[in-house]
């Protein structure tokens, strides 16, 4: 995922030596982002700090004197194309010898010293919990101080720092950082340190900036959003803090990921239901569908109490979309296991799911597990999963058609310039006739055509 920009901003010009030459010139940053919402957000933080320091965004790394790779570690494939991306810029940095090489994020974290060992092109290698010392990280590197390392995931993120936001209609608001799960095949509590919620006047500000910049949407975010205020000293959590944002004049819709099911209370599923701005869509990651398995990856639920969240919230939240994460080929899993699995899936009928093969993380405690999946059956059972999976979505849409939603219109269709997109207020995606007149309203639209991705549809 690339997080670059093309929006002019205020900028400086700053002196620099190239080639033993002075210079003033606008300089330019270049950011990827690997991973999850909360590693985007981070990378909006990364390109804040930039635009203070006067920098203007590159449209491609080619073209920038500083670039960033914003890391995930949860699984296996995003290391390999940033080991794969970091041998590109090894190349590019020999033609622009000036050029700052920046990772952060988890694999940061997790594996900054074999990254500094591997990579000698790499300046700055730094954590989650450091992005607020990238400035300093980065005057040290052009001072050839470098590799600059800072990994300390006891660091505290300071509150109000310089964000230069995606565009669009929704925005990013973190609410804790860190996590305390320790599920035995998860990183993040290593990579992202323990679980820090953010003080609810905190958030409250940053979510009335937001509407202010003129956004509509808020997602709320934290590894565990039901956690949310445990270790604040006082009595607010995570409904609580729904309805001090519900108040807010002028947002229009509230979302958030992710939530734990140990976590995820009756008194949750009732503020969704009484809360006007709050989406009736929730994420609820079962990760799979047997009680051993569940309980070998450290979940803290079972299936039968997992399942009791889902009916209940369907009871009292009209219309609400469940989606999921789901894992198969956990160490030891058998066929009978999956089968629960499959079984469940079924049972449950979520409205989407993130599916994927299980893969070691060093460090993890499943790593060291015996009794691996072979990958030859962790395909073959990832097939099957997601056959079902999106047969089942397939037929939940197909059964919406003829009803009307509320729409949030995002963009214009990239393929069909006469159609825009937005997402209803369970989370699916609608195209439908439009201009760019559009963009950023609330519109009703009936569905007319129901597909795995989502609707098309008509305004009504």
């Amino acid at each position: 995922m690339e997080f670059s920009r093309n929006q002019p901003t205020a900028a400086a010009f700053f002196p620099y030596r190239r080639n033993g030459i002075l210079h003033h010139a606008m300089e330019r940053y270049y950011i990827e982002t690997y991973g999850c919402q909360m590693n985007v957000r981070d990378s909006e933080t990364l390109a804040g700090q930039f635009e203070t320091l006067g920098f203007m965004p590159a449209d491609r790394a080619e073209n920038a004197d500083v670039v960033v790779l914003n890391t995930c570690s949860v699984r296996e494939k995003p290391h390999t194309k940033v080991f794969s991306r970091l041998g590109e810029l090894r190349r590019l940095k020999r033609c622009r010898p000036w050029l700052v090489v920046a990772v952060c994020g988890c694999m940061a974290q997790i594996m900054g010293d074999k990254i500094a060992d591997r990579f000698d092109h790499v300046d700055i290698i730094l954590g989650p919990r450091n992005i607020a010392q990238f400035v300093q990280a980065l005057e040290q590197a052009r001072a050839g101080q470098g590799p600059v390392i800072l990994r300390d995931t006891k660091e505290l993120i300071p509150d109000a720092l310089p964000v230069r936001r995606c565009p669009g209609v929704s925005a990013f608001v973190n609410i804790t950082y860190g996590c305390n799960n320790f599920c035995t095949y998860c990183i993040v509590p290593y990579a992202r340190g323990r679980e820090v919620s953010r003080k609810p006047e905190e958030v409250l500000r940053e979510v009335r900036e937001t509407v202010a910049a003129g956004y509509r949407e808020v997602m709320l975010l934290g590894q565990n959003v039901n956690s949310y205020g445990r270790n604040l000293g006082r009595s607010v959590d995570f409904p609580d803090l729904l309805t001090q944002i519900d108040s807010v004049e002028s947002l229009w819709r509230i979302r958030f990921t992710t939530s734990h099911p140990k976590d995820c209370s009756e008194k949750l599923l009732r503020a969704m239901a009484r809360l006007s701005k709050v989406c009736e869509h929730l994420h609820l990651p079962l990760q799979a569908g047997d009680d051993e398995v569940l309980r070998n990856m450290g979940r803290g639920y079972t299936l039968d109490s997992y399942r009791r969240i889902v009916d209940l919230g369907r009871e009292l939240v009209p219309g609400l979309a469940v989606t999921t994460d789901l894992m198969v080929g956990f160490p030891g899993e058998s066929a009978r296991q999956f089968e629960n699995t499959l079984r469940a899936v079924e049972a449950l009928r979520f409205d989407q799911a993130f599916m994927f093969r299980y893969s070691d993380r060093p460090g993890t405690r499943a790593a060291e597990m015996p009794n691996k999946v072979p990958e030859v059956e962790k395909q073959q059972r990832l097939k099957a999963l997601v056959e079902l999976q999106n047969r089942v979505a397939c037929d939940i849409n197909r059964s919406h058609v003829g009803e009307s939603f509320e729409v949030l219109v995002e963009c214009l269709d990239e393929r069909c310039p006469n159609l825009v997109r937005g997402r209803t207020r369970q989370h699916k995606l609608m195209l439908f006739p439009g201009d760019a007149r559009l963009i950023g309203r609330l519109v009703a639209v009936r569905a007319e055509e129901g597909y795995l991705w989502g609707f098309k549809g008509r305004a009504v």
